[in-house]
């Protein structure tokens, strides 16, 4: 039985991308800050499924999700993630400390994960997917702070993909999707398609195992 960790999966992309491995039989770890919240997600996801409710910036936290897949893991997602404050500040203003949060939970969350469980990948030849945004590589009016993290990400899994020719790399735009993220940002979520779309061709990359680079959900999903 192969293993995901799965960040951020009690609402959208995570869940939706949970319940596409869990018809495949995986086990899956998932988190989530919000106990309730991703205990209604693993109900409605099935399978084999470890729930650990925390914070994946609190070191603590990111311990019990290493334990968790002890047993080897095959695949992380690193999905969780913030927009920072809304509603969204030109950078003009941005406080800095809340960019510093921002790129907490963006770029040195995913990071500290990466580092915890790449003996494992590495042993299994695992996967690692690093959910990013267009918001990277336009320049979106009061994105700048989200936008410059999810960038950063991105960098970060390029060089990865560069030392690590054992373990798929792959950093992902999954377009806009119906979610409460998107909400938050003040955009039309309602008109936005479903994340259950985007998370099937995530789910397409992953079982054919492309080679490590950057893909939109998009064009994954013409390629199916």
């Amino acid at each position: 039985m192969k293993t995901a960790l799965i960040t951020g999966a009690s609402r959208g992309l995570g869940r939706a991308l949970a319940r596409e491995l869990a018809r495949d039989g995986w086990h899956l770890v998932i988190d989530a800050r919000d106990a309730t919240a991703l205990a209604a997600a693993a109900d409605d996801i099935g399978g084999s499924v470890a729930a650990i409710a925390g914070d994946v910036t609190d070191p603590a936290h990111r311990a019990d999700l290493v334990r968790a897949v002890d047993g080897g893991l095959d695949l992380l997602v690193n999905n969780a993630s913030t927009l920072g404050p809304t509603p969204m500040y030109r950078l003009a203003a941005l406080p800095v400390t809340d960019l510093a949060d921002t790129f907490a939970t963006n770029v040195l969350a995913p990071l500290a994960l990466i580092q915890d469980v790449l003996p494992s990948l590495r042993e299994r030849r695992g996967a690692i997917l690093n959910i990013t945004s267009d918001a990277a590589v336009e320049d979106y009016e009061t994105w700048g702070g989200y936008g410059s993290s999810k960038a950063a990400l991105e960098q970060l899994s390029n060089v990865l993909a560069a030392e690590e020719p054992e373990v798929a790399v792959w950093w992902t735009d999954p377009g806009e999707m119906n979610t409460e993220m998107l909400r938050a940002a003040g955009e039309d979520a309602d008109s936005a398609p479903p994340p259950e779309e985007a998370a099937a061709a995530l789910h397409h990359l992953v079982t054919t195992r492309l080679p490590s680079g950057r893909y939109r959900a998009s064009d994954l999903a013409g390629a199916r």
